[in-house]
């Protein structure tokens, strides 16, 4: 583990290479589990202001699943997730050619929102941790994944590369930075 800043990093997140290979997975991290997407309480506002643009992009039984439980639910733990569709798909998702879409990213994408996804959902296999002292980045192995550590090891990249956009989201660029550097000072 390492600190920078404050934000506590698990080694794995520099060493590992990971890149989405969505025509082999075909998007199961938004249909598999036994709970929704994890949610920060700040992104709850985000959801509801952009949720009528975002309706439009979502499948029936999602529309549904909100109006009838709401934009979140809570997981086992107490954190907040995504609410899921008859305990299975989140109930934000959608399908094109057979792959699982987000419909936020959707909505993002047509220039409908300013809201891309949530956080866990754009940082994912990172998940976030919360302690008193700060964050704490913790890569999340799921078998459902394999093809992604095949791909980012063909290629070369490093999940922390290819998570660069949310990562830089979440904590800036000047954080990103100094990550960057110490995986150029620390090689495997």
């Amino acid at each position: 583990m390492i600190i920078i800043d404050g934000i506590m990093v698990q080694d794995e997140i520099i060493r590992c290479r990971f890149t989405c290979d969505l025509t082999r997975c075909h998007g199961a991290c938004c249909i598999e589990g036994d709970a929704g997407a994890p949610l920060f309480a700040d992104e709850i506002n985000l959801i509801e202001n952009c949720l009528e643009q975002v309706i439009p992009y979502m499948t029936e039984k999602g529309v549904a699943t909100i109006k009838k439980s709401g934009i979140f639910e809570f997981d086992q733990s107490g954190q907040l997730v995504t609410p899921l569709i008859d305990d299975g798909d989140c109930a934000f998702i959608n399908f094109e050619n057979g792959t699982a879409v987000c419909a936020f990213e959707l909505a993002f994408q047509a220039g409908k929102t300013n809201f891309q996804k949530p956080q866990s959902c754009f940082l994912y296999p990172i998940r976030v941790g919360r302690s008193v002292t700060g964050d704490f980045l913790i890569y999340h192995k799921w078998n459902i994944c394999k093809p992604a550590l095949k791909k980012g090891k063909s290629l070369g990249i490093p999940l922390y590369v290819f998570l660069k956009k949310p990562l830089i989201q979440r904590y800036g660029e000047e954080w990103y930075n100094k990550l960057i550097a110490y995986a150029k000072e620390n090689p495997e």
